[in-house]
């Protein structure tokens, strides 16, 4: 099946409302950034944001793949931790991307590791998630302390908006560490941000206690847990989207700063900051040990 040949349904129809993005308008998207965003989805389980009827209608997150997906759909039975297991869709080619948003999809969210190494991740992600009135210079401050503590320890630290409030710090990893191992790493450096900065920053899991504080979020790297896709659209008012930066572009950026229009320009213009992305690949066991002698 090519991408070509997914037929759209319904694609008059309104999926967002405030700007008249249609159905037909998000599969053309999936459609012209699928040479992109298909790397960054090979080989993982997914979960799907689905909204059929739009931004404003019901929705739901699905793991478990649709009975009447059609066989050239790949899907995969993952173990899942003390129940059983999950057919996953995993997303390889761009008619299974192409598919899924007209099945009504609007967010993808992946493993932080691939089906050939389920346990091991080999990608670390640390969110950063502001509580209301932050200033956006203040966010962007402080994903360079987590860029710089990133290097120091060996990690080459990349940079998402994520198209939402904040922005993702990643580091690829080898894959030689099981996700005990590479949760307590983004754990140790989180925790030593917020050490010495506690006014500002906070590892607290209860949003309560957090106060004015942006949230050190590293609950993404545990076994089944998922983090937005890059270039996955988001289901939020002007159609954000989950855009990849160079590290020079931070100055400028807002994490939401990207809709449709202009990441088909940018993509015209420029290479996928992340393109290159595993060749960078380190040892969470190793950054464990540099950070430990800081």
């Amino acid at each position: 099946m090519m991408a070509d040949d997914v037929r759209v349904s319904h694609p008059d129809k309104v999926f967002y409302p405030d700007s008249g993005l249609t159905k037909g308008d998000v599969v053309e998207y999936y459609r012209a950034v699928a040479d992109v965003m298909v790397p960054h989805l090979r080989g993982r389980p997914l979960t799907l944001r689905r909204y059929p009827d739009g931004i404003a209608g019901k929705n739901w997150f699905q793991k478990e793949a649709s009975s009447y997906f059609p066989d050239w759909i790949r899907i995969e039975q993952i173990p899942q931790h003390n129940t059983g297991s999950v057919r996953h869709v995993v997303c390889d080619d761009a008619a299974t991307l192409v598919y899924l948003a007209n099945q009504g999809t609007i967010e993808f969210h992946i493993w932080p590791s691939t089906i050939a190494a389920l346990d091991k991740p080999d990608l670390l992600v640390i969110d950063l998630d502001p509580p209301d009135g932050v200033e956006v210079g203040e966010l962007r401050s402080v994903a360079r302390r987590v860029r710089d503590l990133y290097e120091e320890i060996g990690l080459t630290p990349y940079l998402q908006a994520t198209g939402g409030r904040g922005f993702h710090v990643v580091a690829p990893l080898d894959a030689t560490a099981d996700y005990d191992t590479v949760r307590t790493l983004a754990r140790e450096v989180a925790d030593r941000l917020a050490a010495g900065d506690p006014g500002r920053l906070t590892t607290e899991q209860r949003k309560d206690k957090r106060g004015d504080r942006i949230f050190l979020d590293t609950n993404r790297n545990g076994y089944a847990q998922t983090f937005v896709a890059p270039y996955s659209l988001r289901a939020r008012p002007g159609a954000p989207v989950a855009t990849p930066l160079d590290w020079s572009e931070l100055g400028k950026a807002k994490p939401n700063g990207w809709d449709p229009r202009r990441i088909r320009q940018r993509l015209a213009r420029k290479a996928d900051p992340w393109g290159d992305l595993h060749e960078h690949a380190a040892s969470a066991q190793e950054a464990r040990e540099r950070l430990g002698k800081l």
